[in-house]
């Protein structure tokens, strides 16, 4: 990585974690708490985030490499989805799952927006600018799903011990767990053609970053100059005589 690039890619990544310190700090100064925010998907995927991007930075500025691709995948997988799953489910109104918005704060509203719009798409842009190519499997998505199961399974006891559920697809009290089994059935395949839509950006990318390959075919050396062994004896005898 050139000086220009690690640069950049030091001042991107601590601009995510800057970002996500002000996600989590405005959006606690309304009327949620951290605490009361800690079993929501989006403060949990903000977190690896910011904690990836640290560590990068950390990495980076002792001279070792980046943390391993399949790991940043996967991170940038979970904030991913939590931007799209916000703005077109969540904050949809056209969604069977929209949940009311409330009336926010200027420094709430803001570290709304932080959280699900501004921090997933740097994460998306970090990945994308800076991750070394060619590195993901289609089997990658699979194991991508292990952090959002157990979540689904977290928010399912808690639901059952606080009686209080963080997203309406997975209320328990009101879809009943057929329907929640439903809906974590149709999340499960969209995100994990989702993971495969990352695997398959990375091949992309990976294959532009190659050098192209050269169709010119190589000269051929020239052959090796005719020897004369009847002349080379004739002109020793002449010099001889």
């Amino acid at each position: 990585m050139t000086l220009r690039r690690g640069s950049a890619a030091m001042v991107l990544r601590v601009l995510v974690v800057l970002s996500v310190l002000a996600g989590i700090v405005l959006t606690a100064a309304g009327p949620a708490t951290v605490t009361g925010l800690l079993p929501y998907f989006t403060i949990q995927s903000n977190i690896a985030v910011g904690l990836l991007a640290g560590y990068a930075v950390a990495r980076a500025w002792q001279g070792r490499p980046d943390p391993p691709s399949a790991l940043r995948g996967a991170v940038t997988l979970y904030i991913t989805i939590t931007g799209v799953v916000y703005h077109l489910v969540l904050a949809n109104p056209a969604s069977p799952f929209a949940m009311t918005q409330p009336d926010r704060s200027l420094a709430d509203a803001v570290g709304n927006q932080f959280l699900h719009t501004v921090v997933p798409l740097l994460a998306v842009a970090d990945w994308a600018l800076l991750d070394r190519r060619g590195r993901l499997r289609p089997r990658y998505a699979v194991w991508w799903l292990a952090f959002p199961l157990a979540y689904l399974a977290f928010a399912l006891v808690r639901g059952e011990l606080v009686e209080s559920y963080p997203y309406p697809f997975v209320d328990a009290g009101q879809l009943g767990y057929a329907g929640v089994t439903v809906s974590a059935v149709g999340f499960a395949v969209a995100f994990w053609l989702l993971g495969l839509v990352f695997v398959g950006v990375d091949r992309v990318l990976a294959r532009r970053a190659r050098p192209p390959v050269s169709t010119v075919p190589a000269p051929r050396p020239a052959p090796p100059a005719p020897t004369d062994p009847a002349g080379t004896a004739k002109r020793t005898g002449t010099s001889g005589s």
